[in-house]
């Protein structure tokens, strides 16, 4: 059997050695256009801002070394061209000379990835514009700050390559101005998480302009200025960094079929709709495992286990791939955003009927030196409690906090499971009751109707009042403007001076003491709804708020 692999990387070089380790007999080609097999895509922000240091530490395999463990002929440096599907041949061109040559098949796997999206705009050829996704854009932009010594940078876009980038390039001694399209930063984040994350950049040095349109570029005698709606910001060197898009061209004219994105139409195996040709990777499109819609989740984790999975069924293995939810985790200077499965907007767009709580917790008990704040947010179906999503920003333990509502979402759990999770507890990691299962507590009284809820959105502006729960001196270090003010353990003996005809909006800092609250009046005949998230969810996303890195207690605040 002769298995020729278009494209190398994740998906591509994974299934090139699953093929092998599956069958020692195969001829297996890897045809790739780079000069580097097998990378590491995810660390190439981090070589330009020199937390890598070794170039030869981002290639993973090299054609030698391919050659030598796996026994699989990796020619770089190579295209291919075109498929002719009838005769099962691709033709392919060298391009260091462009000479071409015709390669045959039995089985064709294609991994493509996919593309910078380059907006066609007036200046957008400048050599001081540059993009970052293979391993020579990083050079290119490495070699580019060392030989011409740029003392200021503008990236176009707010997404992962251009956080990581904002940050390397701070990191290297540049001033760094990011210009967003959109109202915020990560798409995967709803903006109220990411409100929060603005702050943090703009604390950290980085001009974070949001809503601010890039309509084209000009050069300047000693830089480039991005053209915007608003004036435009001008820099020693850009970097577009606006999304990616499936390579998908090869797949197009030879005729198969594409689909969401232009992505290329799988089956749970792999298998385009020619019986002899697989696709895996960015180009690839698959189901989004919530809701079976068919997505795009141009992610490594999602491209090896594909390349594996189509290895797997070359080799008479019938493994299936049952979706992605968009796992991802980034780290912007000691701050960590991470996110798993759906947002609002995502939630909202495939029709489910959901609501979401916040939670400010402690990365592990208070009392122990050195605990970090994270923030939670947790999306569930409404009626199920079925967990739909979760996005966590923090300065310790937020990526093991979405690996467990990652894994909760694949297993379908719903609320209740989440509070009967076993998970270890020993002060230094966690606390006896783990954030995760303190989010799955508060969903839990929401939809048992302990308690009712209410978001800020809802409960500012509404007929009804505000109760402030917090500490005297909390409620003088800041408060809403017309709120009332009976902290908790004032409740029982205060409540008269509450109106019985009004709702009443209570919060504390995050919304422990205000359920607490809740509690009480409502087993008074009171109507009260706890507002998620609190005081300190108000003030970092109405009122820009500085993230507070130190382990907060169990109310969101080191004064209870």
């Amino acid at each position: 059997m002769k298995v020729l692999v278009i494209g190398g990387v994740a998906g591509g070089a994974t299934a090139a050695a699953r093929l092998r380790r599956l069958d020692e007999n195969a001829e297996i080609i890897i045809i790739e256009r780079s000069g580097y097999i097998s990378y590491a895509n995810c660390g190439l922000p981090y070589y330009i801002g020199g937390e890598i240091t070794d170039r030869g530490a981002l290639t993973l395999q090299s054609p030698e070394s391919f050659k030598k463990r796996f026994r699989v002929d990796a020619r770089v440096k190579q295209k291919a061209v075109s498929i002719d599907r009838a005769s099962k041949t691709v033709r392919i061109r060298r391009l260091t000379d462009g000479t071409e040559y015709t390669e045959s098949y039995d089985k064709l796997i294609l991994s493509p990835g996919a593309h910078p999206i380059v907006p066609d705009l007036p200046g957008i050829d400048s050599k001081k514009i540059m993009t970052l996704r293979t391993v020579e854009d990083t050079f290119k932009i490495y070699d580019y700050i060392a030989e011409h010594s740029p003392r200021s940078a503008v990236i176009i876009g707010g997404g992962f390559i251009g956080l990581e980038t904002a940050e390397n390039l701070k990191n290297r001694g540049l001033s760094v101005t990011l210009l967003q399209r959109g109202r915020h930063v990560m798409p995967p984040l709803d903006e109220d998480m990411a409100a929060p994350v603005h702050t943090y950049m703009r604390k950290n040095g980085i001009d974070l302009r949001l809503r601010s349109n890039v309509t084209g570029f000009k050069e300047t005698e000693n830089g480039i200025t991005a053209l915007t709606d608003d004036g435009g910001s001008t820099a020693d060197m850009a970097i577009v960094s606006i999304g990616v898009a499936p390579e998908s061209t090869l797949a197009r004219e030879s005729g198969l079929e594409l689909g969401v994105k232009g992505a290329i139409t799988v089956d749970t195996h792999m298998r385009t709709s020619d019986k002899d040709i697989y696709a895996v990777g960015d180009a690839a499109e698959i189901t989004d495992f919530i809701s079976g819609k068919k997505t795009v989740v141009p992610l490594a984790g999602p491209a090896n286990k594909q390349g594996r999975i189509a290895a797997d069924n070359i080799c008479g293995i019938g493994s299936e791939y049952k979706g992605a939810q968009g796992s991802s985790v980034l780290k912007l200077f000691d701050m960590t955003i991470a996110s798993t499965g759906y947002n609002e907007k995502t939630a909202s767009l495939y029709g489910f009927d959901y609501d979401y709580v916040l939670l400010t917790s402690a990365s592990h008990a208070t009392y122990y030196p050195g605990s970090k704040s994270i923030n939670v947010k947790v999306l569930f179906e409404k009626g199920t409690g079925r967990i739909l999503g979760a996005q966590i920003i923090g300065f310790d333990g937020a990526d093991k906090r979405i690996d467990v509502l990652a894994t909760a979402i694949r297993a379908g759990m719903t609320a209740a499971d989440l509070t009967e999770l076993d998970l270890a507890y020993a002060p230094p990691y966690s606390s006896a009751k783990d954030p995760v299962n303190m989010a799955g507590y508060v969903i839990e009284n929401i939809i048992t109707g302990k308690v009712k809820q209410a978001h800020w959105k809802d409960a500012l502006g509404a007929d009804g009042v505000i109760l402030d729960t917090r500490t005297d001196f909390e409620y003088e270090r800041g408060h809403i403007d017309g709120a009332m003010h009976i902290p908790l353990d004032s409740i029982r003996e205060r409540m008269s001076e509450l109106p019985k005809d009004k709702t009443i909006y209570v919060h504390c800092q995050s919304g422990l003491r205000s359920y607490i609250a809740c509690r009480i009046l409502s087993q008074n005949g009171y109507d009260c709804r706890n507002v998620a998230g609190g005081y300190g969810y108000y003030a970092a996303v109405v009122n820009g708020a500085e993230p507070s890195e130190d382990g907060t207690g169990p109310c969101g605040s080191k004064v209870n």
